[in-house]
């Protein structure tokens, strides 16, 4: 920020009376009561433009740009004209709605992700909103969770990379941009840990874990200029991260010089009260003030009391002076000050545009992940007659998965109308809409489409589940249609992983789609007919079963690792130890083979070089994740099994080749020693090219430190 800049908003604390000041760190969620006049005296900061639909769950009428203008009008009649700032749950997508966040890791490719975010900036912006709720940056180990359908997986490398693009496309090279807006990292942190996969519970993790796989991804989002964090729910490790100042103030600001502000959870303030460490909601107020908590998410509990404890001496003055000046930074980067109102013709220019549909489109192609191509039944070629059931047949919105508040059904095309679109002329589709007629049907056809799967409100903010198969009937279904003989194909619609030890053998091929968004049933037909190419990859492990979770590729060996020539080694007796699909996993069209693994030295210094050949050995042009993997064989303290490090999506015509090359440094081995410090420790590390965390070419180098 520019000297100019930031001594315009200490000249414009100075001014600022203490209701103003508190004014600032006051959020709204405005009803059909609203005051106007809390906007005209300066006592409001925020807008949450949110109406219904609040925990991602259906749809709801956001406010128009002319309509946001106006209560602009009423802020900036107040006597300092400070702006508000319109923030709303802007999530994968406004209009045009994009892969759910789960499957946009899938693609493992955040540049695709920062066109996407940069798109979805655009729509939001041209109606006013300056500040989107996102990116959730939660890695989740647990997909009873509802809430792993917002986040990038379990892999802390694969959040930061995506964390970092994210925050780009929001926010882009100038946040004054009227077609940008500013992005808020969520949920600052550990959310994902929450016990039994239980939203609002709390969670246990170590502060080298903490360190090394949760933080991470919130650190990349800081280092890509992230404008404002969202405190989490969750009671971690005994202190409530709305106020943990360990966590907001020491690291997040300390440690990482973190100049944006900090919001809370919606009322997550007041919330401490029954956390049970305040007593009252002036009590909560200080403490999450303290921590680093600057605005107060709709609560209003820093408007009702801040003013009280400061004049009984309880709080210093200059706790909220630094988070009033946070707040004012923000706005100013934002260009609000210079540009407040938002010119209401963007609306009819900039949402559901061609060129983000069709982004939408080659985002769900990506994303989609082949589990299962037996004897290559796909693409579908040479299919007289198809059957189409399941319950997504005639599914539209049920497409957009959790969080799309202004999303729109009649805005997609039916996935039975895509299906039809996509259609070899020399292939007739016969469509099934309930059990009964599907199993008549079927006897007649020469192969079956069966789309099955979770609706999005099974997923998202409380849709956890204690039990991660399909939902009631639906195996039952597939299981019937399997008797019959006839090839079957397999599509899930999910917003997590699902246990799907039993229906995988009973299908010849299964795609594994997400909620895939706005294009996703184009994208599906196109990937079914062999018009495009699967070429996702998992971001999150598949159990077998509910009881294998937690699982994850990245765990630790224990005393009797898996492998060992021990008997008793950690095992359940009823279930194999592996995954069912393993993080990073994906099958495409095509065969890809890892030759001539080399390093450029057997020692690392400063960097070292890892390279393969990759090769296209099948007969269809295919894209490859090649993917990079780091153990560390000792250290104080013990390290995982493998840790992704690098990945690249590499593009071949069959029978072509590519070198492949990865360049390792001393930062990549480094971790969270026993002593608390950050560094890499000398010592042997293997290290893996791979196509998944469970293979690949290996070898072996030694640091040096």
């Amino acid at each position: 920020m520019s000297q100019d800049a930031e001594l315009f908003i200490q000249q414009l604390l100075a001014q600022m009376t203490l209701q103003e000041k508190i004014g600032q760190l006051h959020q709204v969620s405005p009803g059909g009561d609203f005051d106007l006049n809390l906007l005209r005296t300066g006592q409001v900061g925020s807008l949450f433009n949110a109406d219904g639909a609040l925990t991602g769950q259906g749809f709801s009428k956001s406010s128009s740009a002319e309509q946001i203008n106006h209560l602009q009008q009423q802020a900036l009649s107040a006597r300092l004209h400070i702006p508000l700032i319109f923030g709303r749950d802007v999530i994968h997508g406004f209009r045009t709605i994009f892969p759910i966040p789960l499957a946009q890791a899938a693609s493992f490719n955040p540049e695709l992700a920062e066109q996407a975010a940069a798109a979805t900036a655009r729509e939001a912006s041209a109606t006013g909103i300056r500040w989107t709720f996102a990116p959730m940056l939660d890695i989740a180990r647990d997909p009873r969770w509802g809430r792993v359908a917002e986040g990038n997986g379990e892999d802390p490398y694969l959040g930061a990379q995506m964390a970092a693009a994210l925050v780009r496309g929001y926010q882009g090279d100038d946040l004054s941009a009227p077609d940008r807006i500013v992005a808020c990292a969520k949920h600052y942190v550990g959310y994902g840990t929450a016990e039994g996969g239980r939203d609002y519970e709390g969670g246990e993790v170590s502060e080298p874990t903490l360190r090394d796989v949760y933080l991470p991804p919130f650190q990349a989002a800081v280092q890509a200029g992230v404008g404002t964090l969202m405190s989490a729910f969750i009671d971690l490790n005994g202190i409530p991260a709305t106020a943990n100042h360990h966590l907001l103030t020491e690291i997040l600001r300390g440690e990482w010089g973190f100049d944006g502000f900090v919001v809370s959870d919606w009322e997550s303030i007041k919330e401490l009260i029954a956390h049970g460490v305040a007593e009252d909601e002036a009590h909560a107020a200080r403490l999450a003030l303290h921590a680093g908590v600057d605005m107060d998410m709709v609560s209003a509990v820093y408007h009702r009391t801040l003013a009280d404890s400061l004049a009984k001496g309880l709080l210093p003055i200059e706790e909220v002076d630094q988070a009033v000046l946070r707040i004012l930074r923000i706005k100013q980067r934002a260009g609000l000050f210079d540009q407040p109102f938002t010119d209401p013709q963007r609306e009819k220019q900039d949402l559901l545009r061609p060129e983000a549909r069709q982004l939408a489109r080659e985002f769900a192609r990506q994303s989609i992940v082949l589990l299962k191509n037996q004897a290559n039944l796909l693409p579908l070629q040479g299919i007289r007659r198809l059957l189409v059931t399941g319950p997504f047949l005639r599914a539209r919105a049920e497409l957009f998965g959790t969080w799309t508040p202004d999303g729109r059904g009649e805005d997609v095309t039916p996935l039975d109308e895509g299906l039809r679109q996509h259609t070899p002329r020399t292939t007739e589709l016969w469509f099934a809409d309930s059990t009964d007629m599907a199993l008549h049907m079927a006897h007649h056809s020469d192969a079956i489409l069966l789309l099955l799967g979770e609706h999005p409100v099974r997923s998202g903010e409380n849709g956890n589940v204690s039990d991660l198969r399909l939902p009631p009937g639906q195996s039952e279904f597939l299981a019937a249609l399997a008797e019959l003989g006839k090839p079957i194909v397999l599509v899930i619609f999910a917003g997590r992983p699902l246990a799907l030890e039993k229906e995988i053998p009973l299908a010849n091929a299964v795609l594994y789609t997400w909620h895939p968004g706005i294009e996703g049933a184009a994208a599906l037909a196109e990937i079914l007919f062999g018009e495009a190419a699967p070429s996702g990859r998992l971001p999150i492990t598949f159990p077998r079963r509910t009881g294998q979770v937690p699982i994850y590729y990245n765990h630790k060996n224990s005393g009797r690792p898996v492998g060992s020539s021990d008997l008793f080694i950690t095992r359940y007796s009823d279930l194999l130890p592996r995954p069912l699909f393993p993080f990073g996993y994906g099958l495409t069209y095509t065969q890809f083979s890892y030759n001539d693994l080399r390093l450029s030295s057997s020692t690392l210094r400063k960097q070292l070089q890892v390279q393969c050949t990759l090769t296209n050995c099948g007969t269809r042009p295919g894209s490859e994740v090649v993917q990079l993997y780091l153990h560390d064989r000792v250290g104080s303290l013990t390290r995982p099994v493998r840790e992704l490090k690098g990945f690249q999506r590499v593009t071949l015509q069959p029978g072509e080749s590519q070198i492949v090359t990865f360049t390792l440094t001393e930062e990549q081995l480094a971790f969270t020693r026993s002593d608390g410090s950050h560094g890499a420790e000398p010592g042997w590390f293997d290290v893996w090219v791979a196509p998944d965390s469970s293979s690949g070419l290996h070898a072996e180098f030694r640091y040096e430190g």
